[in-house]
């Protein structure tokens, strides 16, 4: 892989050519901690250091804690643009007793930055996270509904009796993970190794994690698989006294500004990969071949060469040697096609075991889509090509319409039991095969309790109506940000790499919902959005995840079947008493004897859930878990 130079600058900086242009992009992108409690006591340093350390890797670049009576608010951070200004924990010298910090970006500051001043608020820089002091001052605990963005915030005032607000934005983008003791000390982190490092955080996994992962994967709820830490839903705020349960409020996003006449779907997502592509460090893309990817792509060579910038570099990740499903004839015809620099990452198969332990650690909840190795892996050699933004084309299934996942919910016949078919699309194992691999306790215990499959089932058929807009309705409630959004944004920061979805923007969900059900069939609004921009070899090919091929390296002689055989020993799920050792060494036999992408996806879920209660429960002690 050829290095990049640093001089490829930002896109904008470019452009505009002006000091004011580029700094109105300031950001203060990281991470972000803290905690509030009644009583006198300040928290100890000590603590607070540890919890820092679990998430400096995504915040390398600076760190600040400030903390008083029963309270403290840290920030690690990543300078994505105006790296010598935008200190955090933000304070304004007007307005002692508001302290805010800041993970993400807030796109529309500016435009707030003047109207706050018009107020009589002034501003030491132009960091986009200066304003949320005033901007608090100003609404209140209802300030976040004023934010344009993909952040995560926390604001302290105790200008009179404490109070501390968390607000997510409406994608989910940028999470925020909580949790509240029975003595009412309220402790928050964008991740969860972090908050785990908090004296009184318990590292309990929840009894039916197990069932959730083979269900789903990974956990799609605000709730997580541990006992007593929950994420901030997209869109929410959370206002927290001292002692006094958090009170949650899923706000409504801030109405669109209405566009002039009808936007084609690429004119929309044009415009949000402009303004993504804007930082004061360099910009890549990541080109895997498929269809939104190749748009974000495009887009931004276009941007690059109506601005006379160099084409932008654009980062694919394979394996070496022969491995089915290959997508780089895609990604190169992209690349020749939109005059990108184009990098191959070849990943040393070998290499996956260590990853595995690796990428557990920073989602801090289990996640058995294999895409996750790729993911980590992907983000570490852009980290150390130079790059700390990418531009990616995550969301697209989502909101365009994916593939066999969503065809029951589709226009056909209503004799299918179509919420119970979806549900089975998520899962790592299907219903009856888990129901095989289970205890008879076990069994006992979930069908008690309900089955995450069932609270899935149970939800889309409350909304009623068209069953397509309610499996949207879902995707983009829980599934896009539970499931690709937290990875990206979690393996991205394990490399102080911040991801950027075009996709994920509001203007582009809202165009999404608009468009008639058959342009949403087959992806065809995308293919269509694509026409003159991508080759047609690219924009007529089958959707194809980005992942590993885990059936091929699952098989005799594969690079993971010792790793995932070590974490399936009998003795290992005979202590664990949730499934079947005897069963799960059937399913591994059958999947020697005649490979099945059924059985290695479940193989997979069992290895990596078994991981996570290992690497999980090691994180009580305090432990930088950086790569």
């Amino acid at each position: 892989m050829s290095p990049v130079r640093h001089s490829q600058v930002s896109l904008l900086h470019i452009v505009e050519g002006s000091t004011h242009a580029w700094e109105a992009e300031a950001s203060g992108m990281g991470r972000i901690f803290g905690s509030l409690a009644a009583g006198a006591a300040a928290p100890d340093p000590a603590e607070l250091a540890a919890v820092s350390a679990r998430q400096r890797h995504g915040g390398p670049d600076g760190h600040q804690v400030l903390r008083g009576p029963g309270w403290a608010l840290g920030c690690d951070r990543l300078a994505v643009s105006d790296p010598r200004g935008g200190r955090q924990p933000y304070r304004l010298a007007h307005l002692p007793g508001v302290v805010a910090v800041l993970g993400g970006e807030i796109y529309n500051h500016a435009e707030l930055r003047r109207e706050l001043a018009a107020r009589g608020h002034r501003f030491p820089d132009l960091c986009d996270g200066t304003l949320l002091p005033a901007l608090y001052a100003e609404y209140g605990t209802g300030f976040a509904r004023r934010l344009d963005g993909m952040f995560a915030v926390a604001v302290l005032d105790v200008r009179a009796a404490p109070r501390l607000v968390l607000a997510v934005d409406p994608m989910g983008g940028r999470p925020l993970h909580y949790h509240q003791g029975a003595d009412g000390a309220f402790r928050f982190a964008s991740e969860i190794p972090a908050l785990l490092a908090f004296d009184g955080v318990r590292a309990a996994p929840r009894a039916d994690s197990l069932d959730t992962v083979l269900a789903l994967r990974t956990p799609i709820s605000a709730r997580t698989a541990l006992e007593g830490i929950s994420a901030l839903p997209p869109g929410a705020t959370a206002v927290v006294h001292p002692g006094r349960p958090a009170a949650l409020r899923r706000r409504p996003p801030a109405p669109e500004a209405p566009e002039r006449g009808p936007r084609s779907t690429a004119d929309v997502l044009r415009r949000e990969v402009r303004r993504l592509a804007r930082a004061d460090v360099p910009v890549c893309v990541l080109t895997s071949g498929g269809l939104a990817s190749g748009l974000v792509t495009a887009l931004a060579a276009e941007y690059a060469r109506e601005a006379g910038a160099p084409a932008p570099h654009g980062f694919h990740l394979g394996f070496r040697g022969r491995w089915p499903g290959g997508e780089a004839a895609y990604a190169r015809a992209v690349a020749r096609h939109t005059r990108t620099v184009h990098h191959e990452v070849a990943l040393d198969p070998a290499e996956l075991g260590s990853l595995l332990t690796l990428t557990t650690r920073h989602l801090g909840q289990p996640d058995a889509d294999p895409a996750a190795l790729s993911t980590y892996a992907l983000f570490r050699a852009v980290r150390r090509a130079g790059y700390s933004v990418a531009l990616t084309g995550d969301g697209a299934d989502e909101l365009f319409g994916a593939d066999a996942r969503t065809r029951p919910a589709g226009t056909g016949p209503f004799t299918a039991d179509w919420a119970a078919a979806y549900a089975d699309g998520l899962a790592a194992a299907p219903r009856l095969l888990r129901e095989y691999l289970y205890t008879p306790d076990y069994r006992a215990f979930i069908e008690e309790e309900g089955s995450a499959a069932d609270r899935v089932e149970r939800e889309l058929r409350s909304a009623g109506g068209d069953r397509l807009a309610a499996v949207a309705a879902f995707e983009g409630r829980w599934r896009l940000p539970s499931r690709h959004l937290r990875r990206l944004d979690h393996l991205g920061m394990a490399s102080a790499v911040e991801a950027r979805t075009p996709f994920c923007r509001p203007s582009v969900a809202a165009h999404a919902r608009a468009l008639p059900s058959r342009l949403l069939q087959d992806r065809r609004a995308l293919a269509e959005a694509g026409r003159e921009l991508l080759p047609k070899a690219v924009r007529r090919r089958p959707r194809q995840p980005f992942a590993l091929p885990v059936t091929a390296m699952l098989a005799p002689g594969g690079p993971l079947l010792e790793p995932v055989r070590e974490l399936l020993s009998a003795e290992r799920l005979a202590r664990a008493g949730q499934v079947r050792p005897d069963r799960v060494r059937t399913l591994l036999a059958r999947q020697l004897e005649r490979p099945s992408d059924r059985d290695a996806l479940a193989l997979w879920a069992l290895a990596t859930h078994e991981l996570w209660t290992e690497v999980v429960r090691g994180m009580r002690v305090p432990a930088d878990c950086a790569a």
